[in-house]
Parts: structure tokens; sequence; C-alpha cells
């Protein structure tokens, strides 16, 4: 195998891992366009919570962080941003044992994987 064809099936699998189109697909009907919109309002409303989330974590403010990350958890779910919404749920499970150094660090993964996301949003 080239090893541009290599690379292709790795750039294929981590979008994958990023969003699950046919989940996606499934919830807008298959519609582009719809699909563009429901992205970019999880991106603009993750991004938002991430600001939220990162006070509650400064703050050590168990109930809010958990709450937060529940929310965003959520949301990436249920449009197929299931690598977002694994880091979330690690999220809400380190502040309900208040490991606030952990939910940071994966804050911080989070703020790349929803690099990822707009650059898969990109190519929708």
């Amino acid at each position: 195998m080239s090893g541009r064809c290599q690379n292709q099936i790795v750039d294929a699998l981590n979008t994958a891992a990023v969003l699950d189109r046919e989940q996606l697909r499934d919830v807008t009907l298959d519609d582009e366009e719809l699909m563009r919109e429901i992205v970019a309002a999880l991106i603009d409303d993750t991004s938002r919570q991430m600001k939220l989330l990162n006070a509650a974590i400064v703050e050590q403010d168990v109930s809010r962080c958990m709450r937060l990350a529940h929310y965003s958890k959520g949301a990436c779910a249920n449009v197929g941003a299931n690598s977002a919404a694994a880091i979330l749920k690690d999220i809400e499970a380190q502040a309900a044992s208040a490991d606030f150094v952990a939910c940071s660090t994966a804050l911080t993964r989070l703020a790349g994987e929803m690099e990822l996301l707009r650059s898969t949003a990109d190519a929708l």
C-alpha cells in the first residue's frame, strides 16, 4: 500500500473518530445544510460551555463542573461528536471525585478535539 493511500485511510479514521457522520445524517435526515448548521451550532455552544467549565474548574465547583460537562456531553453525543462526548464524560467523572487537575487536563484535550471538529465541519 502506498504512503498516500495509507495517509488517506488514517485521515478517514481520524475524521470518523471526531464525528460520526452516519449518526449526524440520521439526526438531520440527511439534510447537508442542516448538518452544517447543527455542527456549527454545537461548536459555538461547546466553546461557550468550555469557558464556563474552565471557570468552574478554577473555582473547584464540583456541582457546576459536573452539570456543565453533562450538558455538553449530551449535546456532543446527540450529533455524533463522540470523541468530545467521551472527554466530557471523563470531566464529569473527574469532577465528581473533585480531581480538578485531571479536569483541567481533560479540558485541554477537549479544546484540541474541538479544533479537529472545526476542521471536520469545514469539509461537510
